[in-house]
């Protein structure tokens, strides 16, 4: 049955193909919608759960996998940090269902803190990764991934990259699911108990095993196209803009007159989609055959630094360029345009020069907050409780770090979740006359913000925790979470209370608020900064997208005097001025 799919579905629906029988992540783009489609295709014969963190969701996997289930784990590049110490732990471990991890890598980045490389993470934690270059491929792949996994009994990475995760493709998937049945959990301490003497043996087996796995030569995802001299190496959706670019300079030489110039005659094209183990045996293959070879990846230079590395170990006289020798930028994610520009550089094709016609003047379009965001009325009631005072913002991952932008002006810190509560205790202790607030949301604070308050209550650090609860998670599109009381298995449970946790941990001063009641918010935070101690206040309106406007706003004619006071201390984006006179934009208002 042909299905035009996009590269997370792809992923998803040949995670099914392979019998996966327990999936756990993290939302995060660009790999949310693996674990989404998953649960829109469930028959019943899968258990699926948004965890509270990646750390969580790879813990919940490895138990089902020392089961024999086959599991699937799903994040992005930054989440494999907060996965990292478990996963680590595992690879010497192993597994005994298939474990595959997708880590889903957003070069750009388009959507992330990061340009992380989870190639790199491999080589490091010397796993074996899969790295697709097209939704076909990776429905594939995810496949071939599972067995592998069992194979070898490791758990495996899987690294699409925003392109691949995002484009879309025809797939033929079967109608008929198969299932995969497993033993059970077999007690054996002296497997699944970590300690350093297994630890160390089991590293023996690691680098016999991996070293086993680069002397193959018929795996798959590893090959090699062409016959010229000229050597290309290329991996994950580069290879999709390497064949692309070699498909469009055949055309241009083609209608230069030169149709009898094959460039496949000229190329010799490895491409490697299994980046680690590194393919050893291929490669020499390859640099036996080539005199130059132009390497196209993104991000880190993995492919580049293996050529040269086997040049030099097996005295080959190869010049292997690329990142490292300024023939392709090691940040930012690559392009059709650029990848051909690179490409008639190396095969000394003259690309014709045409200017592009100057393009429309667009509108500057800033990311900002929705209009009619519960955040941006909390921001504004600290800003204005705040006024006359030094203090200190410290925000966090999601839609709330849009509070940075003018005219609130509201952020000033954010490095990673979870971070906002304990970077506020750090300038607390160096800044002791300021005030300290930490903002975070209500699915963050579930994640990893917990932890930060306990070092706050227990140091007895003066902050105020500023929880932003709109009762999902927004940013990454309204995933449920342990606050929402609903599963991703469709299960209606009991919420859990932020407010009650906080009281739990020790918080002595914990209140909760509408923020768009602007007097009793302002209140409420000038409480919080005139008590010692860690407070809590918690800024409860549910996100716009969750709930169905009563109407629009409307303009009162005979009181506005036009001062544009609304314009200059919201920044709302319903609220425009037209014709030198302040309106609200109706489309966009959410009452």
């Amino acid at each position: 049955m042909k299905q035009l799919l996009m590269g997370n579905e792809a992923i998803a629906k040949g995670a099914i193909q392979a019998g996966v029988n327990v999936v756990a992540g993290y939302p995060g783009t660009p790999s949310t919608e693996v674990l989404e489609t998953v649960a829109k295709n469930n028959n019943g014969n899968i258990y699926i759960e948004w965890s509270v963190n990646e750390k969580a969701a790879l813990e919940v996997a490895a138990g089902a996998s020392y089961a024999g289930a086959r599991t699937m784990v799903t994040m992005k590049q930054v989440g494999l940090n907060v996965a990292s110490d478990p996963l680590m732990c595992l690879a010497y471990i192993g597994v005994k269902g298939g474990m595959v991890v997708v880590v889903a890598d957003d070069p750009g980045p388009i959507s992330s803190q990061t340009e992380q490389d989870t190639r790199k993470f491999a080589e490091y934690s010397k796993l074996p990764v899969f790295d697709p270059s097209s939704p076909e491929e990776a429905y594939e792949m995810i496949q071939a991934a599972f067995l592998y996994s069992e194979q070898y009994q490791t758990p495996v990475l899987f690294r699409p990259t925003t392109r691949v995760c995002h484009a879309c493709a025809t797939i033929d998937v079967p109608e008929t699911v198969p299932e995969h049945t497993w033993e059970g959990f077999v007690k054996d301490p002296g497997r699944w108990v970590i300690f350093p003497r297994l630890s160390k043996e089991n590293h023996i087996k690691i680098e016999a095993r991996n070293a086993q796995i680069a002397r193959e030569k018929n795996n798959p995802w590893n090959t090699i196209q062409g016959r010229g001299r000229l050597g290309i190496a290329t991996g994950g959706v580069s290879v999709s803009y390497v064949k692309e670019a070699l498909e469009n300079l055949q055309s241009s030489l083609a209608e230069k007159g030169q149709p009898e110039t094959d460039l496949m005659k000229q190329v010799r094209l490895l491409q490697v989609g299994m980046p680690h183990p590194f393919p050893e045996a291929l490669a020499e293959e390859f640099l036996n055959e080539v005199d130059t070879v132009l390497v196209v990846e993104e991000l880190d230079p993995v492919i580049e630094r293996n050529l040269t590395y086997l040049c030099g170990k097996y005295g080959k006289q190869v010049r292997i360029l690329g990142k490292e020798t300024d023939h392709l930028p090691y940040a930012g994610e690559y392009t059709n345009e650029s990848v051909k520009s690179a490409l008639a550089a190396y095969l000394q094709i003259e690309e014709e020069k045409t200017e592009p016609s100057a393009p429309p003047q667009m509108p500057v379009r800033p990311p900002v907050l929705c209009a009619g965001c519960p955040h941006r009325a909390s921001f504004y009631a600290v800003k204005q409780a705040m006024k006359g005072k030094r203090a200190f913002f410290c925000g966090d991952i999601g839609c709330y770090t849009l509070g940075n932008a003018k005219p609130l002006d509201m952020v000033d810190t954010c490095l990673c979740m979870g971070a906002d509560v304990t970077i506020a205790q750090g300038l607390k202790r160096t800044e002791p006359g300021t005030t300290a607030f930490s903002f975070i949301g209500d699915s963050t604070f579930f994640a990893s913000g917990m932890t930060g308050v306990v070092n706050a209550v227990y140091n007895q650090t003066d902050i105020i925790l500023v929880v932003l609860d709109n009762s999902t998670t927004a940013m990454t599109g309204h995933q449920p979470h342990p606050g929402t009381g609903m599963t991703m298995m469709g299960d209606v449970v009991e919420k859990v209370s932020i407010e009650k946790i906080l009281t739990a941990i020790g918080v002595t001063s914990v209140e909760t608020v509408n923020p768009l009641d602007l007097q009793a918010s302002v209140a409420a935070v000038q409480k919080a900064a005139a008590l010692p101690g860690v407070k809590a206040i918690i800024f409860k309106s549910p996100c716009i997208a969750l709930v169905k406007p009563d109407g629009a706003c409307t303009i009162d004619r005979e009181t506005c005097i036009n001062c544009k006071k609304c314009i200059r201390e919201l920044g709302c984006p319903a609220i425009v001025v037209r014709n030198g006179q302040v309106e609200i934009e109706s489309s966009m208002c959410t009452g």
